[in-house]
């Protein structure tokens, strides 16, 4: 065997032997930087994690895959139905609910992320027996038809009110270093989110009206 021979078939195994370790390396690696999630993602099996959150006033304890929205913790957990899955991509309000004060649509936050958080739905502002005055003023004024958008309708509705009222100003107002006033296009800037399919603004404009000529 010629020494040149000699040379290029031990420059081979070398390369070879470097790359294999290398491959085995990153293996290794990347197994121990995964996270306990993706390492139970990974073996087919469900990442659990336990959280709690006060749900219309009530501590509620749930032990959750992690991957599970508020709006299924709410609905399947719970059995809040009342709350909607519309769109589930965020885009029609249905789901929206109060957390700490703030409206969010439930579809597009995971439960795990609230943990401690204080959470309104529909079914905890008010009772047929015991309506909130913003549920009367919407069957007062008809400001539902299917129904099926009416308690994320109603949820923003509220905490719009409340945005207003400290002075939380919108892509609407005016003049940011004057106090917000409620005025119609307010209103309608701050509702955009939330889609009514059956076409019932104008109902849905005058209740929430008359609960801020009463509050605001």
């Amino acid at each position: 065997m010629s020494k040149s021979f000699a040379f290029e078939l031990s420059r081979r195994k070398l390369l070879a032997g470097t790359a294999a370790t290398v491959a085995l390396g990153a293996t290794v690696g990347n197994a121990k930087a995964q996270t306990p999630i993706a390492q139970a993602l990974a073996a087919g099996r469900p990442s659990l994690s336990k959280v709690s959150f006060t749900v219309n006033g009530a501590a509620r304890e749930f032990e959750l895959d992690t991957r599970t929205t508020l709006l299924d913790a709410l609905r399947e957990h719970l059995h809040l139905t009342g709350t909607k899955k519309g769109c589930d991509h965020g885009q029609c309000g249905a789901c929206t609910v109060i957390v700490d004060g703030r409206r969010i649509n439930s579809c597009l936050t995971l439960a795990v992320m609230h943990d401690g958080d204080s959470v309104t739905t529909i079914e905890g502002l008010g009772t047929p027996d015991n309506m909130h005055p913003m549920q009367a003023a919407f069957v007062k004024h008809d400001g539902y038809q299917c129904g099926y958008c009416t308690p994320g309708q109603i949820c923003s509705a509220v905490a719009v009110l409340d945005e207003i009222k400290s002075g939380i100003p919108s892509h609407a107002t005016a003049d940011l270093n004057a106090p917000v006033a409620f005025s119609n296009a307010e209103l309608r800037e701050r509702m955009s989110g939330n889609i009514c399919r059956c076409g019932a603004y104008s109902n849905i404009a005058e209740a929430i009206t008359e609960v801020a000529g009463r509050q605001v």
